[in-house]
């Protein structure tokens, strides 16, 4: 699995509601975090995309930036600013 890769995922933020209002997400384990534990809502047809291609990434069926590119639009299904982070 790949947790943790930092080299395949360019890290972005996630402008949330509440006290820690932006999340910065960098590897495949921080997406699929955010998609599983943090996420506001957890219906949509992008958001089971996301999971999905998190899953795929992380078990290295797709690249790192398909589980990226699929969360940036489960986040505007969600309504969730994104921010790009150069690292």
């Amino acid at each position: 699995m790949k947790w943790h890769t930092f080299d395949e995922f360019a890290p972005l933020m996630l402008v949330m509601s509440g006290p820690k209002k932006y999340k910065r997400v960098a590897t495949l384990w921080d997406a699929a975090n955010m998609l599983t534990a943090c996420w506001p809502i957890d219906d949509g047809e992008e958001y089971f995309t996301a999971i999905r291609a998190c899953r795929d990434a992380l078990h290295g069926d797709v690249p790192a930036e398909d589980a990226r590119e699929a969360l940036i639009r489960a986040a505007n299904e969600a309504g969730i600013p994104v921010i790009s982070v150069a690292h």
